[in-house]
């Protein structure tokens, strides 16, 4: 188990490797689809808190308690769809990693081995497990514009699991899967 944790430098990620297991701590954004599109049009209002920094594709189910937020379950969403706009949000704001399931596109990873950034697997399914590792909403940003799924949130977590998927070299488990199956496929229909 590899232990990161946040701000990330570029030199520790680059280190990362597919299939690597890690346990993030400290920050991380949620961003979904809004937020990238938003990053995108105003590249300059989050442009400094997100760099080293972890984007989770993650629209979680949160709750006020007080005057305080609490996150209930907090699942991966398929990253893909933000395959339109990750490249120059890994580009434009410094990200070094991002969160999701699913794996991204070919743009997405040549954006990712350029720049110094992994993609992190986390399991589908198990939201209310993954919440546990949120210690704390630090803050919540765009929220009465996006909100509460689309909004971006300003998670502090601890030893919150992934794998690593997609690295900065350039590989992805996701392409080397879908290749095997490929190549048992033809063999399969010989």
């Amino acid at each position: 188990m590899i232990k990161l944790k946040t701000p990330l430098s570029e030199e520790a990620v680059r280190k990362l490797k597919i299939g690597d297991m890690v346990e993030l701590s400290g920050v991380v954004f949620t961003a979904r689809d809004m937020a990238h599109k938003y990053f995108i049009e105003n590249p300059d209002r989050f442009r400094d808190m997100l760099k080293n920094s972890v984007i989770f594709h993650c629209g979680p189910i949160a709750k006020k308690e007080g005057s305080e937020w609490k996150i209930a379950a907090a699942g991966p969403t398929t990253s893909i769809r933000e395959e339109p706009y990750e490249a120059d949000v890994i580009k434009n704001y410094g990200i070094r990693a991002v969160i999701g399931k699913g794996g991204m596109g070919e743009k997405t990873l040549a954006a990712m081995k350029k720049y110094g950034c992994a993609y992190l697997s986390a399991v589908g399914g198990i939201a209310a497990l993954i919440a546990k590792s949120i210690k704390k909403v630090k803050n919540v940003y765009m929220l009465d514009e996006f909100g509460v799924p689309e909004a971006i949130w300003e998670l502090e977590v601890e030893g919150f699991p992934a794998i690593v998927t997609m690295d900065a070299n350039g590989n992805s488990l996701h392409n080397d899967i879908l290749k095997k199956s490929e190549d048992n496929y033809k063999k399969l229909i010989r």
